[in-house]
């Protein structure tokens, strides 16, 4: 008997809506899961492959901001980028109870709640990007248009 397709949360909601994207799996045996790694692993430019990083501002409210893995980002810049005085990443142990979302499988498509969404201005590059299908070990390769749309994200520059 054929082994039974196993959706993500993220690729049963691009389903619904209609959403072309292409799943990539990669080896989580070796616990590299970092961004890099996870670029090489996907055979994939790590310029390409985005990050997701979960914020908290000082009015309470959490952000996401979505990154090339090898970039880091700029506290400043993003606090600008939502109108607020500043963020601070949020601790790894509130990750899950906040995104439903566990550290290298987070994707901002489906979260708990639809969180403000930025994405680095460099996402316009590309055709297609990757970001976590919602579960480490699988990426999602989607035009940036689209993950924009799904997520009602907007674009600034977010890196140093």
């Amino acid at each position: 008997m054929a082994k039974k397709e196993v959706k993500t949360n993220v690729m049963r909601i691009l389903d619904t809506e209609g959403i072309t994207y292409q799943e990539h799996t990669y080896d989580i045996s070796d616990d590299l899961i970092d961004g890099v790694s996870v670029a090489q692993k996907c055979g994939e430019d790590p310029e390409q492959v985005f990050k997701t990083l979960v914020t908290k501002g000082d009015d309470g409210n959490h952000y996401v901001f979505v990154i090339p893995v090898k970039e880091k980002l700029d506290l400043k810049a993003c606090a600008r980028a939502v109108g607020v005085k500043s963020v601070a990443m949020l601790p790894q142990k509130e990750l899950f109870k906040t995104t439903g979302y566990v550290h290298g499988g987070c994707s901002p498509i489906g979260m708990k709640k639809l969180f403000v969404t930025v994405y680095d201005e460099t996402i316009v590059l590309f055709d297609t990007i990757l970001v976590s299908g919602g579960k480490v070990g699988t990426q999602i390769e989607i035009a940036p248009d689209d993950i924009i749309k799904i997520t009602e994200g907007k674009v600034a520059g977010l890196t140093q």
